[in-house]
């Protein structure tokens, strides 16, 4: 897919070096560094993006504020072929020592494990609901009992063998008695293999019970490698100093011709202003909508002009007046020098302003035959930008990402003019910080690498047991994905808009303190300047401005700081009001004349 740069918008005196900073490179983010890791911590995680971006290949790629989508997916597939060859080889050494074992001595190890695996996971479910805590435990000490009783029991063969005395012994006997109580398998053995098991056997018994140790000892080897591969990756090239080198990242390097194709598309998309959207999830990818607002207006002259007919505003000439003032946000306050308002590290010095054009993902035979050329924007933006149209929509777009794109608003502002009427759109959007389970990373490398040999050694000892329902549960995702991905290949669907967002499935739902005071003054900052954008637009038109000012201020909600003609209104709480004087003063305190 061929795809050409939109020529960049003229450069206005707030774009000198000095003012503006060039935003995170979505490619080395930290936000998409830290999605990167997410893959491998969180299978459910690491599925859905690969469902979404890789198995639904009909479907466009979402905007992705901050990140690299087309990078997380090589991760999830780079994490899931690690994942598949650790459980294949974990599968196959259980199939192989359960069948070079007489008698399949081993399939009795079978319930402890799947115990201990459903107990690992009822753990992680009892962290969100409080009341499956005692239920995880017992699950839990009931599994690590009875492996240990029969792990105890398969030690004592090999001695019970050399001296059958020991039959009689009083430990024995408390062993064998507290085994066969546990054992929920034992009791649904035939009575024949009840005996062999305990009292019979010869030396077949005993070349299975060393068998088991082997057993033991390999499946601790396979569990501490995977460690081992996990915490290489972690502190390499997911690392923070190492994230930003492409060329050095193993997943990049995956081959393959359909995520070759499907890279491209990804990476031609989701930073695209020509945005593919699906009827039912418009803004899919800029997070949640936060206090939404519109407002329309009557277009009344002012009184002030005398015999002069007001001119005529577009919706291109409001916004051409509105995008300086918003760009202007980039500039630091003096500071004293230049190397002082340099060095301000405000997130809105990294704002960006630019148009995008939504269109429906309908109608094309191909996803590949999406206009992504600067041609084919331009064409759209020019037409409609003046149409108003239902499903084609033009929006000046207002991103600031902060907290290392950790924190990213979006504003969306969509003017229009029709009848003698002025109808002002602006949806803002918020992407919530990333999973805080994602953040971990670099102490899993750490204290793996501050351990000893003979630790890690008993950490792989300890989880060995349970990775086999793990194991299981990862073949049976891989299989099932597998088939998704070769009964897709073939579907013939036509092109669909994004079913979800890489960056909102990696979201955390709530945020921190100092991050939701930075989402209330970026948007406030950025609505009061396009509040006073348009306000100016109407007014150097010869256009009442009043009517425009009372409802943006009621239209607030609270928590947006919108500037009056002479005076400034500050609206809080959910539900409040602001009067405002006939003449545009907000407030009480009146004013004389419409001016800005």
């Amino acid at each position: 897919m061929n795809q050409t740069a939109v020529p960049p918008r003229p450069a206005g005196p707030s774009d000198s070096h000095t003012h503006v900073k060039a935003p995170a490179d979505p490619a080395t983010s930290e936000a998409g560094r830290l999605l990167c890791v997410g893959v491998y911590l969180d299978p459910r995680f690491r599925d859905r993006v690969i469902d979404e971006l890789y198995v639904h290949h009909e479907r466009f790629v979402a905007p992705s504020y901050g990140i690299d989508a087309a990078r997380v997916l090589a991760h999830a597939l780079y994490a899931r072929r690690g994942e598949l060859l650790w459980a294949a080889a974990v599968t196959g050494l259980w199939v192989v020592a359960a069948v070079v074992t007489d008698g399949w001595f081993l399939t009795r190890l079978l319930l402890p494990c799947l115990l201990l695996s459903a107990g690992a996971r009822a753990v992680e479910a009892s962290r969100e609901n409080s009341a499956l805590r005692l239920p995880a435990w017992l699950l839990q000490m009931y599994a690590r009992l009875l492996l240990g009783f029969l792990l105890l029991t398969v030690a004592m063969t090999p001695l019970i063998q050399a001296n059958w005395q020991l039959l009689d012994n009083w430990f024995v006997q408390f062993v064998h008695s507290v085994t066969r109580a546990l054992d929920l398998q034992y009791r649904m053995m035939p009575l024949t293999w009840q005996l062999k098991l305990y009292f019979n056997g010869g030396d077949t018994w005993q070349r299975s019970s060393w068998t088991v140790f082997a057993f033991l000892l390999l499946l601790a080897v396979l569990t501490g490698l995977r460690r081992e591969w996990l915490a290489r990756t972690m502190s390499g090239p997911l690392s923070r100093e190492r994230y930003d080198d492409l060329a050095a990242d193993p997943a990049e390097r995956l081959h393959g011709s359909r995520l070759r194709f499907v890279r491209e598309l990804i990476r031609a998309e989701q930073h695209w202003p020509l945005v593919m959207y699906a009827t039912e999830k418009p803004f899919c990818g800029a997070g949640m909508p936060f206090r939404p607002w519109h407002l329309s207006v009557e277009l009344r002259p002012r009184t002030d002009l005398g015999a002069r007919e007001p001119q005529a505003v577009d919706n291109e000439e409001i916004l051409r007046r509105v995008v300086p003032l918003v760009e202007s946000l980039r500039v630091p306050s003096p500071h004293g020098s230049p190397q002082a308002a340099a060095a301000v590290l405000d997130r809105l010095r990294e704002l960006v302003v630019d148009e995008c054009v939504f269109l429906p993902a309908t109608g094309l035979r191909l996803r590949e035959d999406a206009p992504l050329t600067a041609d084919d924007f331009e064409e759209h933006r020019a037409d409609a930008v003046e149409e108003g149209g239902e499903k084609r929509r033009h929006f000046l777009r207002i991103r600031v990402g902060g907290w290392d794109e950790d924190i990213v608003v979006t504003v969306f502002v969509r003017v229009h003019t029709q009848g003698g009427m002025l109808m002002l759109e602006v949806a803002p959007h918020v992407l919530r910080p990333v999973r805080a389970k994602f953040r971990g990373t670099g102490g899993v490398g750490q204290r793996l690498g501050r351990n000893n040999a003979v630790a890690l050694g008993l950490q792989a000892l300890a989880h060995a047991p349970r990775d086999l329902g793990t194991a299981l549960l990862a073949l049976a995702r891989g299989l099932l994905s597998g088939w998704h991905a070769l009964s897709a290949a073939n579907s013939g669907e036509p092109p669909t808009g994004p079913g979800t967002a890489v960056r909102e499935l990696g979201a955390e739902p709530d945020a921190s303190l100092f991050q939701t005071m930075d989402v209330d003054r970026y948007l406030k900052t950025v609505e009061d300047r396009v509040a006073r954008g348009v306000q100016l637009a109407l007014y150097e038109a010869g256009w009442q401005t009043t009517e425009f000012e009372r409802k943006a201020v009621h239209l607030g909600q609270g928590a947006v700081y919108i500037q009056s003609v002479h005076n400034s209104a500050v609206g809080i709480g959910d539900r409040n009001t602001v009067s405002a004087s006939n003449d545009g003063a907000a407030g009480k305190k009146e004013s004389t004349g419409d001016t800005p």
